[in-house]
């Protein structure tokens, strides 16, 4: 039997009308918050060149070599003769050059370095090939439907195409690695034993409030494109642009993007706002098991909604053994009677059932002591 524990209503903080995004200049852009809700997007779907942007990936991919112990931050990479070879943005690798994979991926993300990336890419999968394989596999995992890698570093390639869509999804993705984002902040740094200095390409770390990163392209034929990542008050936001014409138009979209998101929307940690009581447990070595909720909600609600509902159903009593994690009711968000999330409410702990033994030692006492 499933029994309401708790109704909780949210008063609005502030209320304010809702407005389209104008004067868009990009062929291309999306503005999703770090959970995959899209605010809003035009032609978002369209194949187009992504020039550096395609390094998200390969910072994804570094990433994980990283976090699995696959390379370290200390490893010294020889540089090959094909990855000093590298035109465009670039640090200036000579072959047979010796650099940490520290200063490699501060280049990368920094200066937009295409030696330094293919230096890293043929660190980790032997050779560029490979290394773009193992990205369009990652493509293919996070459901990157209308992306196609070539290259690791962006460079104009037949067929090098994603989408902005597929951009944000894997600027999502990144969201998840800490170390990358501990390089797109930064604004100036120096390598080479302060010999080489690396001035930020995303102009806007310093210009907007909130601005996290996270990666700038350019090729004549790509244009200008840029996923930014920023957050404040705890909504993080993802907002891609691709084929501006201008440095200056490609900001003043982005800033136009992200402003109609943090102007228009807040972000409601559900953990938080919710108290699940305990519930009564029959037949176990403890009278009540504590619950929590399944997962770590984060929920992206417009400001304008004049109240948030947090309806909490769970069992009223529940049978031992319990195992921890074991589903015991759901909790329900909505909006204006719209159901926005289910997240299931789990035990909190295991709770073991009693043994014949112990269920008559417990009925004795309760006799003895009437």
């Amino acid at each position: 039997m499933k029994k309401l524990i708790c109704l909780m209503l949210i008063a609005t903080m502030c209320v304010t009308e809702i407005s389209a995004i104008e004067g868009i200049s990009a062929r291309s852009a999306i503005l999703m918050t770090e959970n995959g809700e899209v605010l809003w997007e035009n032609n978002a779907d369209e194949r187009l060149e992504p020039a550096s942007v395609t390094k998200i990936m390969t910072l994804i991919l570094v990433a994980e070599a990283i976090e699995d112990e696959r390379i370290n931050l200390d490893d010294v990479i020889t540089v090959s003769q094909y990855a000093s070879s590298m035109g465009g943005s670039q640090i200036w690798l000579k072959e047979g050059e010796q650099m940490s994979v520290r200063d490699m991926l501060k280049a990368l993300v920094v200066v937009s370095a295409n030696d330094a990336a293919t230096a890293l890419a043929e660190c980790i999968g032997g050779t560029e090939e490979t290394f773009v394989r193992m990205m369009n596999d990652k493509a293919e995992e996070l459901g990157m439907t209308n992306t196609t890698f070539v290259n690791c570093n962006g460079l104009d390639a037949e067929g090098h195409l994603t989408t902005a869509r597929d951009i944000a999804i894997m600027s999502r993705e990144a969201l998840k690695h800490d170390i990358i984002f501990e390089y797109t902040k930064i604004w100036m740094d120096y390598i080479r034993n302060g010999e080489s200095v690396l001035v930020n390409t995303n102009k806007m770390i310093r210009k907007y409030a909130g601005m996290t990163g996270l990666k700038t392209g350019y090729t004549s034929s790509a244009g200008y494109c840029l996923s930014a990542t920023a957050e404040r008050d705890g909504l993080s936001l993802i907002a891609v642009t691709m084929k501006n014409s201008t440095t200056d138009e490609r900001t003043a979209d982005i800033t136009a993007m992200l402003n109609y998101g943090f102007t228009n929307y807040k972000c409601i940690d559900v953990q938080e706002k919710t108290e699940i009581p305990e519930i009564s447990v029959q037949l176990g070595k403890q009278e009540y098991v504590a619950t929590k909720l399944a997962t770590d909600e984060k929920l992206v609600v417009a400001k304008n909604d004049e109240n948030i509902e947090f309806i909490a159903e769970v069992d009223e009593k529940i049978k031992a053994p319990i195992a921890e994690d074991q589903k015991v009711g759901e909790l329900t968000v909505k909006s204006d009677g719209k159901i926005l999330k289910t997240i299931d409410i789990v035990a909190s702990e295991t709770v073991e059932k009693l043994t014949l033994k112990e269920i008559f030692t417990e009925l004795m006492c309760i006799v003895l002591s009437r």
